[in-house]
């Protein structure tokens, strides 16, 4: 049977606790912002105006992403692959979903907001490193913020040592895109993908 309505779906499932419910907050608090300052990755969820969906990594040193005030976060586009999936999804739909890490904590943090891009001097400011200063900030509205349970981490037991994946289980990247795309040239060894991408971090 294929679901469709909400009432089939809830009929699987237990109903939500009153503290999970409870937990989705409108703002940052304390806690929230502790969790943001220790993290160096979070992932970033946008949508295109027909709903087609995006998910991206970002990363960089703990705090990257910045705590304006209780409402707003600021978060430094940094160098890519300039595709810009994210940053034109979020032109047609400025709704985002933020889902931050930190390495040994199996707990996440969520938050959803509106973004706007921007170019504004002090933004821009806020969000520089010693390296650069961002071509564009995400600035968010926080509209929904809650810390999300480590499950998922748990199951996958993503932080353990033993759980690690040695690289050469997998073929390079250059390596993939090669075939994925028939390209007969040589792809660049990994060791010099890894060169070159240390000079734009």
């Amino acid at each position: 049977m294929r679901i469709t309505t909400t009432e089939q779906l809830r009929s699987l499932y237990a109903e939500p606790t009153e503290r999970a419910r409870r937990k989705q907050l409108d703002k940052l608090d304390h806690y929230c912002k502790a969790f943001i300052a220790l993290s160096p990755f979070v992932v970033l969820a946008t949508a295109d105006a027909a709903g087609r969906v995006d998910a991206t990594p970002r990363g960089g040193a703990p705090g990257f992403v910045v705590v304006h005030d209780d409402h707003t976060l600021l978060l430094g586009d940094a160098p890519g692959n300039n595709r810009l999936d994210a940053l034109q999804n979020l032109l047609q739909n400025p709704q985002a979903g933020l889902l931050f890490m930190i390495p040994g904590v199996d707990e996440t943090l969520r938050v959803n907001g509106r973004v706007e891009l921007s170019t504004d001097l002090a933004d821009v400011a806020v969000c520089r490193d010693e390296r650069r200063a961002p071509k564009v900030v995400l600035r968010m509205t926080v509209q929904e913020a809650f810390l999300h349970c480590a499950k998922a981490f748990m199951r996958s037991r993503l932080w353990q040592g033993d759980a690690r994946v040695a690289r050469d289980r997998l073929p390079t990247m250059n390596q993939m895109i090669h075939d994925q795309l028939g390209l007969d040239t040589p792809p660049e060894p990994q060791a010099e993908m890894v060169r070159r991408y240390l000079q734009d971090l």
